[in-house]
């Protein structure tokens, strides 16, 4: 609750007497984009922070907003999960009522907010939950905000990647995943395979938790503070920040796909495919198969080669690249992936010329991370970020279980990467990941 007077010399857009709850009182919009009025108290709502939108109702003006559970209206950003309420006023004439709807709404527009957005609602990730949070958590603050939907429930595994290479982009300011993180990368991947890649993939890409994992909003909603929750994740697409995300390509003989949020091999591949039997579980599968993996411990030979990042060049033994040539592929070549021109293929630098090293195994687990949080309660890569043209490669070697077990339970922090049994490296490539940007809803 804001009990503070109007600050000195902050340009003021509209004042005026209207009536709130039978009661004349002054109301007034400065240029900070702050509602303030006095009731009892005097009270401020923030138009960037808090409020979704408005609406006219007959003599009257309801301006819909955000705010903490437990709160009343106040000027200060919220950190805990949210709820809609709404303020209602009436202009005292006419043309009182034209210029208040006016202000309002060019200040809403200023913003730059999404009005069209392309929704993916997935009813079979996770807990299979995502058309219920749609229906009773998403839609409503959208509605409230007067954003126009476009909603597609995906059919089929690849759907969305299907829908993201054909779609016509023009119709949308975004696309809004109601999902876990495999549609995100459905939709990602398509995008990345039309002919118009470059600017297909500009699009803003939005997140909300309603999958197994949700490591990608659980990275975003954290890096500003903010609980990883439906309201928050859906309030952040209203508001239309949006960050850069890089994008790991990724070449397995003539296959090529994209990755933005993790790739692992061992323990942790393991738990995520080997637990798909019991996903009714919903996120607790991941724990519940990590328990019986770790009684049952693998371990996994094999060498591990990659670009070391700047400042960690001393990790590993000096190699050399021993992938497929990068140059420009011969006229006679016929392969699937020659046939794919149309998409993106990567960066197009020699990897031949890079600076390689290796570090042998066996290992346990290899993890390659491009955001902090694998899931909403593993934060595997701590000093990841989201465009710093690297990627985090996390190594778990020769542990026993006892140590392993405490490693593990250490990750809803990221305090684990201090184990001596961890290796923690910054890489600019690992067999052929090239970077690109991609745009991303954020919360500031």
């Amino acid at each position: 609750m804001d009990q503070g007077g109007q600050p000195e010399n902050l340009s003021t857009l509209l004042s005026d007497r209207v009536l709130v709850n039978g009661t004349v009182v002054p109301l007034t919009f400065t240029g900070d984009g702050k509602l303030r009025w006095t009731g009892k108290d005097q009270r401020c709502l923030t138009m960037e922070k808090e409020v979704l939108g408005f609406a006219l109702e007959g003599t009257r003006i309801r301006v819909k907003y955000a705010v903490e559970k437990g709160d009343g209206i106040c000027c200060l950003g919220n950190r805990g999960d949210l709820v809609r309420q709404s303020f209602v006023f009436e202009p005292l004439s006419d043309d009182s009522l034209r210029l208040w709807s006016q202000k309002l709404r060019d200040y809403i527009d200023s913003l730059g907010r999404p009005k069209r957005l392309l929704v993916f609602v997935n009813p079979y990730g996770g807990k299979k939950s995502a058309t219920k949070i749609f229906s009773e958590d998403v839609k409503p603050y959208l509605e409230d905000a007067d954003v126009q939907i476009t909603v597609i429930e995906t059919k089929h595994q690849l759907h969305a990647k299907e829908v993201a290479k054909t779609l016509d982009l023009s119709k949308y300011d975004g696309i809004v995943c109601v999902s876990g993180d495999g549609i995100l990368v459905e939709v990602v991947n398509g995008l990345l395979e039309r002919e118009d890649w470059a600017a297909a993939i500009k699009i803003p890409i939005g997140m909300v938790p309603a999958g197994t994992g949700n490591g990608m909003v659980k990275s975003l909603l954290d890096a500003v503070g903010q609980p990883c929750s439906t309201s928050n994740a859906i309030l952040a697409v209203i508001r239309g920040h949006k960050c850069s995300l890089d994008v790991a390509t990724i070449l397995q003989g003539e296959t090529r796909f994209f990755s933005v949020l993790m790739l692992a091999w061992g323990l942790i591949a393991d738990i995520d495919i080997e637990s798909e039997k019991y996903r009714w579980m919903g996120s607790a599968r991941l724990d519940f198969y990590a328990l019986q993996r770790l009684l049952h411990l693998r371990h996994y030979n094999g060498c591990v080669s990659f670009v070391p990042a700047p400042g960690f060049e001393d990790y590993g033994e000096p190699t050399g690249y021993h992938g497929e040539p990068t140059s420009e592929e011969s006229p006679t070549e016929e392969n699937s992936v020659k046939t794919q021109r149309h998409g993106y293929h990567g960066s197009d630098f020699k990897l031949e010329n890079k600076h390689w090293r290796t570090i042998s195994g066996p290992f346990i687990s290899v993890w390659l991370h491009n955001v902090p949080w694998g899931s909403e309660d593993c934060m595997a890569a701590p000093k990841a970020k989201f465009s710093d043209g690297c990627l985090d490669l996390i190594m778990v070697r020769d542990s026993p279980k006892l140590p392993l077990l405490s490693l593990m339970s250490k990750m809803n922090d990221g305090s684990h990467v201090k184990s001596p049994h961890v290796t923690y490296i910054k890489v600019s490539s690992l067999n052929e990941p090239g970077m690109i940007l991609l745009t991303f809803f954020y919360t500031r």
